[in-house]
């Protein structure tokens, strides 16, 4: 498959929001995803043979980046994508002169946490009732990796 990594524009928010919706039992918004590309951060999708199949959402902060957002659609997931993904993304932030990225993750996210780790990143602390869940809330494990 022809992957390459563009800059998200309003264009794709639809797309962004069908997959979002699909994945995740409390998905980002329209107003998320507007909010972050008027504040400018660093929005891209994921194409691959000229569909959209993913996309990730980071925040520069001086010389760090905060992974936001890492998501590929269910029909592309278990096929490297979600690393190809992430290697466009890790680029990205080499050549803004980040040097370490961080990233929240659902405790029972255990596909997503193993893929950090396989990049490199380490468990550097737990933030108590971070996300919503069916139940109440879940537990994230903040993760970095040094670049």
């Amino acid at each position: 498959m022809d992957l390459s990594l563009k800059g998200m524009s309003e264009t794709d928010i639809d797309a962004v929001l069908r997959i979002e919706k699909a994945i995740y039992a409390f998905p980002w918004t329209l107003g998320n995803f507007n909010d972050c590309l008027v504040a400018g951060y660093r929005c891209h999708v994921l194409i691959g043979d000229d569909k959209l199949i993913g996309y990730g959402v980071q925040m520069l902060i001086l010389d760090e980046v905060h992974l936001l957002n890492l998501t590929v659609a269910l029909d592309f997931q278990k096929k490297g994508m979600g690393k190809a993904l992430l290697n466009f993304l890790i680029d990205d932030a080499l050549e803004h002169q980040a040097n370490k990225m961080i990233l929240e993750v659902r405790r029972t996210n255990l596909a997503a946490i193993f893929l950090y780790e396989s990049f490199g990143f380490n468990q550097i602390g737990l933030r108590k009732n971070y996300y919503p869940a069916h139940l109440g809330r879940e537990d994230a494990i903040v993760m970095e990796m040094v670049l």
